[in-house]
């Protein structure tokens, strides 16, 4: 039953990823529904610890900006999948600081919708 409730939190934030994607670019790519998948579940163990929030917020912009550099130079090397050269303080056209701002904005309501989902499966499922 823990592998059927990671997996299901797991496609859940995937789906969710790319669907941020598809409605702010109209487009995602296969990968970051994998991508989402991994972050919101690493999303879902940075929100237990015992930081302040905004530093659990920081904590989960860092390690998704980390994430999509480590799956853009994996995935992204020819820039068909996302391209931020010409975004503003951007690492290698693959990251940037804006969107890291944004992610740590981001997390605080994967946080909350984590917390969420994980509750209600624990219900369903036990």
């Amino acid at each position: 039953m823990r592998f059927l409730k990671i997996f299901t939190l797991f496609w859940m934030g995937g789906m969710i990823y790319g669907g941020m994607e598809l409605a702010w670019r109209g487009r995602t790519h296969w990968s970051m529904v994998l991508l989402g998948g991994l972050c919101f579940l690493l999303l879902g163990q940075i929100r237990l610890l015992a930081l302040p929030m905004g530093g659990r917020c920081v904590l989960g912009a860092l390690t998704v900006t980390g994430l999509e550099l480590l799956c853009g130079l994996l995935v992204n090397r020819s820039y068909q999948v996302w391209d931020y050269r010409r975004m503003p303080m951007n690492f290698l056209g693959q990251i940037c600081l804006p969107f890291t701002v944004i992610w740590a904005a981001i997390s605080l309501v994967a946080f909350f919708l984590y917390d969420r989902l994980d509750r209600w499966l624990e219900q369903m499922m036990y």
